[in-house]
């Protein structure tokens, strides 16, 4: 993707359009919380492509049209995406929809096991494959740049990438068992991959809760302050009514016990992060599996973002598929993560789709800022690799979900069959090009900015 030949105020001004669009609602309805989100994304590159999902889509979208590679779908409305890799099928997969090196961390999956992997489903849907990798790989070149490597160091690293990701692919494929491609686990993991997952194992629920909650007449209940927000009364009943609708889209197995769901105490919060800014979302502090005050567990209810990846694929049988932004995060996330937090479910507030999970005591993200070999980042950027395959072979034929009727991993695996050759090339030129583009767009972002030339701050 060649840099578009246009002068920094034309650019500046399709940034603004584009995200007039994304934002353009929330950012009039809380302000402040955008003035926060601008200004992390002003303190470097990545931190902006982190932030504009909604850019990078334009621009792919611009791309393929400049080389008339969408045409309508069979499906009725809606364009299939064409080009390299690219078919009926592999243009039509789950995807993250905001897949970049920072987006990896832990969890505790529905089995107890604490695993590395994606993490952040809220642009996930479904769409072409190579956007996935495209987007990681231009983050890999943003932090390669930001590392002062190379160019050719650059290059290096998404092959490496393209090349775990292309083995796992095929392994999955071809019918690896289980055990011969297993999941990122403490019994697996290596290098800041384990470091990650040894954090994460000695964190506990109890430093969760007394870092948000107190204790008040032998009960537990949210503490004041730290961005908690007292409810009205109307407001409490409305989501505790969208807490009791929730309820109904968990499976039967997260229902075992029917006191894990008594209701402590609520609180509102409001989103100031990267991702969230804006959006109103509501903490609610629950019994858990037992009396006993350190099991109590703490669920959020978010207001659910339109992904970015959903204004460029038109095609209403996906549209259609999802009730609510919020279904359409969840179906994404349980499509896309084995195993998926027993408490993700969604339900409607204000007549607004709403994701709901838990605040999770065992979440670390992944920490590139002491990763600064290149063998290092090497070997964790292979990880990531087959981390990403596995997610994508996930998502298919046996997840449960009729949208995505084919198994994905064979799919993918003819397509990049048909040219070995030339899949780690359509990265590493993406990653170099699309690079340089952030790293200029983000320069641009910042004179708007602090010229105060976006509309509404």
């Amino acid at each position: 993707m060649p840099v578009p030949q246009l002068n920094g105020e034309q650019r500046g001004e399709e940034i603004l359009a584009v995200f007039d669009t994304a934002f353009g609602e929330l950012l009039a309805a809380d302000p402040a919380a955008f003035r926060v989100k601008f200004r992390k994304m002003a303190a470097s590159a990545f931190a902006f492509y982190r932030g504009t999902a909604a850019l990078f889509y334009h621009d792919l979208d611009a791309e393929t049209a400049g080389r008339g590679g969408g045409r309508t779908s069979a499906l009725g409305g809606g364009r299939i995406y064409t080009g390299p890799y690219l078919d009926e099928r592999t243009s039509r997969v789950w995807i993250h929809g905001d897949l970049h090196a920072e987006n990896f961390g832990t969890y505790m999956d529905s089995n107890g096991r604490l695993v590395f992997n994606v993490n952040d489903f809220d642009e996930a849907y479904v769409g072409p494959f190579t956007w996935d990798l495209k987007r990681f790989a231009a983050s890999i070149a943003l932090i390669g740049y930001a590392k002062a490597l190379s160019d050719e160091q650059i290059t290096e690293l998404v092959e490496v990438y393209a090349d775990a990701y292309r083995e796992r692919i095929h392994a999955l494929a071809t019918g690896a068992k289980s055990d011969e491609v297993p999941p990122f686990t403490l019994d697996s993991a290596e290098g800041p991959l384990l470091g990650a997952l040894r954090a994460a194992r000695s964190l506990t629920r109890f430093e969760l809760l007394d870092s948000m909650t107190e204790i008040r007449d032998w009960e537990r209940r949210f503490a004041s302050g730290g961005g908690s927000i007292e409810l009205d009364a109307a407001t409490r009943y409305k989501v505790l009514a969208a807490f009791d609708g929730y309820l109904e889209t968990l499976p039967e197995s997260s229902l075992s016990r029917p006191d894990s769901y008594r209701v402590k105490d609520v609180v509102g919060r409001r989103g100031i992060g990267i991702g969230s800014a804006g959006l109103p979302s509501y903490n609610i502090l629950l019994e858990g599996a037992t009396d006993a005050l350190e099991n109590d567990v703490v669920i959020y209810i978010k207001q659910a973002q339109t992904p970015a990846v959903s204004r460029h694929v038109t095609d209403p049988a996906i549209r259609d598929y999802f009730q609510h932004e919020g279904h359409r995060t969840v179906i994404s996330q349980r499509a896309l993560q084995a195993h998926a937090d027993p408490w993700l479910g969604w339900t409607e507030l204000d007549g607004a789709g709403q994701l709901v999970a838990e605040v999770s005591p065992y979440a670390v993200d992944l920490d590139w800022s002491d990763i600064d070999d290149p063998e290092e980042i090497a070997a964790v950027v292979a990880d990531l690799g087959r981390a990403t395959a596995s997610m994508h072979s996930a998502a298919d034929d046996t997840s449960g979900e009729s949208l995505v009727p084919f198994s994905t991993e064979r799919a993918i695996d003819a397509a990049i069959a048909a040219d070995e050759d030339g899949f780690a090339g359509l990265l590493t030129e993406f990653a170099h090009s699309y690079g340089a583009r952030a790293r200029a767009d983000h320069q641009i972002f910042v004179d708007l900015f602090r010229n105060g030339r976006i509309p509404g701050l």
